[in-house]
């Protein structure tokens, strides 16, 4: 079955903006988001403390931000989402908590987007790049966000992952779905499970580590892993 476009992805995510609009339970569908959340914060800190510039990539309504924003005195924020109405409402929430922060917002795809050079201190994609589809497109997403970030920057990411062996595969797969049948449901696993095999190519998180050093990151660090997801960056 060929995969959903960027536009079909685009029309559901338009739809559901109220789902991605709560910090306390992040992206609900997602194992253990409140604490990928809350690492990804904690370590961008850690790593730069003084950044000033943050690109949030696959921003929806602003979650990661918002986050960032109790840790760093972020002056400028860039917002990349292919859903208007999500980056209206990122915009909307980051004025509301801090209105002097430049904000930026690109409504589009990551793999189209121009991003200038050494402007970035940290970024961050939250739940997004597991939209790639091609070996090349993650290297040439990797690729700019290195090369958008200044000297010493961070690229953080919290996303679903796949597993080189079936049987892995079909282990985590299956934590997966009593998590979502145990959250609300097996009309909501259904569901959940129905727009993953439509839209979604996810790839391992070793295989992403290694891109990245590819991509010409010198470090890479993963925070944590449950099941089919994963928050791990690199700097």
């Amino acid at each position: 079955m060929p995969k959903s476009t960027p536009e079909e992805i685009r029309r559901r995510f338009d739809n559901d903006v109220e789902r991605f609009s709560n910090l306390e339970t992040g992206q609900s569908a997602t194992v253990d988001a409140p604490l990928g959340l809350e690492l990804i914060a904690s370590a961008a800190a850690a790593v730069n403390p003084d950044a000033t510039a943050l690109l949030d990539i696959g921003c929806g309504a602003g979650n990661y931000t918002l986050k960032l924003m109790q840790r760093l005195r972020l002056r400028a924020v860039t917002l990349v989402d292919l859903s208007r109405p999500m980056l209206d409402r990122a915009a909307e929430r980051i004025g509301a908590a801090d209105g002097s922060i430049e904000v930026t917002t690109l409504h589009g795809d990551i793999r189209e987007a121009s991003l200038c050079a050494g402007t970035f201190d940290v970024a961050v994609a939250g739940a997004t790049l597991h939209h790639l589809r091609e070996d090349g497109e993650w290297d040439a997403v990797f690729g700019a966000v290195r090369r958008s970030l200044r000297p010493a920057g961070s690229f953080w990411i919290w996303d679903l992952v796949a597993h080189e062996h079936p049987g892995v595969q079909a282990v985590m797969w299956r934590r997966y779905g009593e998590y979502l049948e145990g959250f609300r449901g097996t009309a909501y696993r259904e569901q959940v499970f129905g727009y993953i095999e439509q839209e979604d190519t996810p790839r391992p998180l070793t295989w992403q580590l290694e891109r990245l050093r590819r991509a010409g990151f010198g470090s890479v660090e993963v925070l944590h892993k449950n099941s089919c997801f994963a928050a791990f960056g690199a700097y």
